[in-house]
């Protein structure tokens, strides 16, 4: 399946795009999701931390990703 993961911050840099179009098998969790994001776009291992948001709620490693899912990149977040 395709899915589309949409980028913000410095994210959406690290890609140079604000998606990304990635080909998953059924099944694929979170955590592979990032390992293939990692390799993909090197950079992201930089970020120290970053999330994945699906269908709007932060993601743990192992919640599998379905075809109609809106997946998200978050980066981390500074303020004060």
């Amino acid at each position: 399946m395709k899915i589309t993961v949409f980028a913000f911050g410095i994210a959406k840099e690290i890609i140079e795009n604000a998606f990304a179009d990635i080909e998953l098998k059924d099944e694929t969790s979170v955590h592979i999701l990032k390992s293939m994001l990692e390799e993909k776009y090197p950079a992201l291992k930089k970020l120290g931390s970053y999330m994945i948001a699906v269908n709007n709620e932060y993601a743990g490693d192992e919640i599998i990703i379905n075809d109609k899912d809106e997946v998200a990149l978050i980066p981390p977040v500074s303020g004060g």
